[in-house]
């Protein structure tokens, strides 16, 4: 089993910047991928960034490229979401995934873990 744990969501203007946290634990996950998904009201969820553990491939939506990055810490077993010039269409839950293949999915039903969420809300 694989626990995943969000944080680092909260209120932010336009433009402004937040970096998501998720903190990963119960296996070891060098042949994982993890992935940021994020979820509107009256939306399905949606791929944001996705990242392979081991290698360090990166897939991004194309709604948030050049502006998002996802990255990993080996060492601390935590996957981060740099959010810069954020939108106010970027304001949804945001959720961390894993999935025990390392390739970075792009569909919701690629992963099996999930963590809780965490809200993030862009004024404009």
């Amino acid at each position: 089993q694989v626990q995943l744990v969000e944080s680092g969501g909260g209120l932010v203007q336009a433009g402004g910047s937040l970096r998501l946290s998720c903190a990963a634990s119960g296996r070891t996950l060098s042949n994982y991928a993890m992935g940021w998904f994020r979820q509107a009201p009256g939306k399905e969820r949606d791929i944001v960034a996705a990242i392979t553990w081991g290698g360090g491939r990166t897939i991004y939506s194309d709604s948030v490229k050049g502006r998002f990055t996802i990255f990993r810490d080996n060492t601390k077993n935590t996957v981060y979401l740099q959010m810069n010039s954020l939108k106010p269409e970027d304001t949804a839950i945001y959720y961390c995934a894993a999935r025990s293949v390392p390739v970075a999915g792009w569909r919701e039903d690629n992963y099996n873990y999930w963590g809780q969420g965490t809200q993030v809300t862009v004024s404009s």
